[in-house]
């Protein structure tokens, strides 16, 4: 009804708004930015994610963080009120783990991530090497030389990770030479600004991988059409009714355009509305798609709908 327009919630009549609630069946939703910034709740979103869990809608919590295990959003989740449970839960560190166990992968991975990453990986039975700090000691040439590729790794996956170093990076593209090597990112998100800097996103330790292994890798997360698959063949999601919520519009909102979903921007995260307004008036295509159907102040702004 409103596709691709970036309407504002607030210019609906009530009767709207309820028609369009109605018109999906399964919400996806992102979460800092949208349902929680660190570990605060933004208003009313714990009434608005429990309420739609009540009214019978399927409901996914889908991040981009690789930090964590399915189970560790859990714990979060339900610490700050939410009524969900592992299987609402869509990450990036699963959706690597699941994607190399679908394959009947039986070497071991090179993780340059975190423990959310190697967790999933214990979680299916899958051995990996690489994780925590990897300085250089001494000189590279030292560094070089010392290196030997552990020749059972058949799999290199790339996430967030604050250990991220020049040696990791070499190792990396080294075992990426090999083209039978298996390359994952698990998202591309550039990074994260706060008030006094930025800090480096998994898109920037991504980039960094793929520039020296000169080969691009699968990426897991937003806005990348891998995950419409799995919530199609996993969950039977039907594209058509259903619902993306994001802060982020080159990641969440993309995903749902990439994906045939319908999709909410609300401004408690990254973009906002003189964004949408810039895009709308693009002429490139491209620009265009990062247009959300509606848009609104705050998740609890649906509140009073549902």
């Amino acid at each position: 009804m409103y596709k691709n327009s970036g309407t504002n919630l607030a210019s609906l009549s009530p009767a709207e708004i309820k028609d369009w609630v109605g018109s999906f069946d399964t919400v996806l939703t992102d979460c800092d930015g949208v349902i929680w910034v660190d570990n605060n709740t933004l208003p009313q979103a714990t009434d608005v994610i429990n309420k739609f869990i009540e009214n019978g809608k399927q409901l996914f919590f889908v991040t981009n963080n690789s930090t964590k295990t399915r189970p560790e959003f859990v714990t979060k989740a339900v610490k700050l009120g939410f009524n969900v449970g592992v299987d609402n839960i869509i990450s990036t560190a699963w959706l690597a783990a699941r994607y190399l166990k679908a394959k009947n992968f039986t070497k071991k991975v090179y993780v340059v991530g975190s423990t959310g990453i190697t967790r999933e990986l214990d979680a299916v039975g899958i051995r990996h090497i690489g994780i925590g700090p990897d300085v250089l000691q001494g000189t590279l040439a030292e560094a070089v030389h010392a290196f030997t590729p552990d020749p059972e790794v058949g799999a290199v996956i790339v996430g967030f990770d604050e250990h991220f170093s020049f040696v990791k990076m070499m190792k990396a593209a080294s075992y990426l030479n090999n083209q039978e090597v298996i390359f994952i990112g698990t998202n591309t998100d550039e990074r994260f600004p706060m008030p006094d800097c930025v800090i480096p996103g998994t898109g920037s330790i991504v980039n960094a991988v793929t520039t020296c292994a000169e080969r691009p890798p699968t990426v897991m997360g937003k806005p990348n059409k891998h995950i419409c698959d799995i919530l199609q063949q996993e969950y039977k999601v039907d594209p058509e009714r259903t619902l993306m919520i994001g802060d982020r519009c080159n990641t969440d909102i993309l995903l749902g355009k990439n994906c045939g979903f319908k999709t909410l921007l609300v401004e408690t995260g990254i973009h906002k509305a003189e964004d949408i307004e810039k895009w709308a008036q693009s002429e490139d295509e491209e620009t265009r798609r990062l247009v959300p159907d509606v848009y609104a102040g705050k998740l609890g702004d649906l509140l009073p709908y549902l």
